[in-house]
């Protein structure tokens, strides 16, 4: 089993991932990859030497064709494994003000949800953010 851990501060060098939970008039905005049938927050891995923000600048475009847009740093998190091997991200919140007209990469398809789907990619992973998500929200009001 996984184990998601949220952390007060990471080295930028550590981060290998940028997850953003992004939402639009709303709705969630999720995206499915063209080689499964389930739905994830868009994000992915961070280029060699590049700042984590770009990297999640870069699969909001990539994964959900989002071309305005407000992004805020949740925090990092680390993903601990059963064989206990770690990996770090940066988790990012997102408010999508408008969308391009075309998908790029490995993405078939991005939707906006009013109720979040079953379906998940990552289903040890995605409902954990989800609930930090919920508490940043919440400290903000």
């Amino acid at each position: 089993m996984l184990q998601v851990t949220f952390l007060t501060a990471v080295p930028q060098e550590q981060l290998q991932f940028a997850v953003i939970l992004a939402r639009c008039q709303g709705k969630w905005v999720l995206c499915r990859h063209k080689d499964r049938a389930t739905w994830e927050f868009p994000g992915g891995k961070r280029a060699r030497c590049e700042p984590i923000e770009q990297t999640a600048r870069r699969e909001l475009y990539e994964e959900a064709d989002a071309l305005r847009y407000t992004l805020a740093p949740i925090g990092p998190y680390c993903v601990t494994r059963e064989d206990g091997s770690q990996s770090y991200g940066m988790f990012y919140a997102a408010e999508i003000l408008r969308f391009g007209d075309g998908l790029h990469h490995e993405i078939a398809e991005y939707r906006l949800f009013d109720t979040l789907p079953a379906r998940w990619t990552y289903p040890q992973i995605q409902p954990a953010l989800l609930t930090r998500y919920r508490s940043w929200e919440a400290r903000r009001v």
